[in-house]
C-alpha cells in the first residue's frame, strides 16, 4: 500500500499485466490484507491498490525490485522468502501471493507451508513443466526446453525446482494444503479449465492455484 494511506485512491487505469497476475488480482477481495512474496517491481501490488484498495505489503530479494516498488509508493522490503517468511506472524494477511517464483525457491515445500500459515488463503502461480511442448522438446531434442514461460537456458536459469501440475497437487496433499480453486492456462493465456487433472497437466502451460490450510490452523 502506498505510504500515505489517507490519500484517495487514483482511478483505476487499464493495465497490461501478465495474465496470471490479472487472474490473481481478480481472486483478491477488495480491502483485504495482502503479502506479495517475490513482488519484483510491484506491478501486482500497484494494480491491487488501484483497483481494490488493498492493504498491501511486499517482499523482494533484489535491490532493484525493491527500489522500483518503493518508487511506486509501495510498502516493500528486501528479503529472502526461503528464510524470512518464518518471521511473519500466523494469520497476518488475508492473502499471501507467490507468482511465478515457486520454481526459484530453495525450499518450495517450506515456502508453501509458510504461505498458508501467514495468509488465510494463498495464491500461487507457476509454469507447468509437464506441458506437452516441454515433453516433446525433451523427447525429440534431448535438451532442456526454452519456452515463453521457461525462457532461460539451463546454464543461466534462476529456476532450480521445476515441477508439473501433478507434482504440485501431490505436494499439497502431502502437507495438508487444500486446493480451493485452480485455473489452467493454455498458451496465449486462455483459461483452459479449472481442474488440475491429467488433461490440465498435459495441456496447461501455466496454472494459478488458490490454497488454504485444510485444518484451518
Amino acid at each position: 500500500m502506498p505510504r500515505d494511506s489517507a490519500r484517495p485512491a487514483p482511478p483505476p487505469r487499464p493495465q497490461d499485466i501478465r495474465i496470471d497476475l490479472r487472474l490473481i488480482a481478480d481472486m483478491v477481495t477488495a480491502g483485504s490484507r495482502v503479502l506479495d512474496v517475490g513482488c519484483q517491481n510491484g506491478e501486482l501490488l500497484e494494480t491491487l491498490w488501484r483497483e481494490k484498495r488493498v492493504d498491501g505489503r511486499g517482499i523482494e530479494i533484489s535491490q532493484e525490485g525493491v527500489h522500483n516498488s518503493v518508487s511506486r509508493g509501495l510498502s516493500v522490503v528486501q528479503g529472502d522468502a526461503d528464510t524470512d517468511l518464518s518471521d511473519y506472524p500466523t494469520g497476518a494477511f488475508d492473502f499471501a501471493i507467490l507468482s511465478h517464483t515457486l520454481q526459484a525457491m530453495h525450499d518450495p515445500k517450506g515456502v508453501l507451508d509458510n504461505l498458508v500459515r501467514i495468509g488465510r488463503q494463498a495464491i500461487v502461480s507457476f509454469p507447468n513443466f509437464g506441458h506437452w511442448r516441454v515433453r516433446v522438446s525433451l523427447l525429440l531434442k534431448g535438451r532442456m526446453p526454452v519456452t515463453s514461460h521457461l525462457s532461460y537456458e539451463w546454464y543461466e536459469t534462476p529456476n532450480i525446482h521445476f515441477c508439473t501440475i501433478a507434482d504440485f497437487v501431490a505436494l499439497c496433499r502431502q502437507i495438508d494444503i487444500g486446493i480451493d480453486a485452480s485455473m489452467i492456462l493454455a498458451p496465449g493465456g486462455r483459461v483452459l479449465g479449472t481442474g488440475p487433472g491429467a488433461y490440465a497437466n498435459l495441456f496447461g502451460e501455466q496454472v494459478v492455484f488458490l490454497l488454504s490450510r485444510k485444518d484451518g490452523d
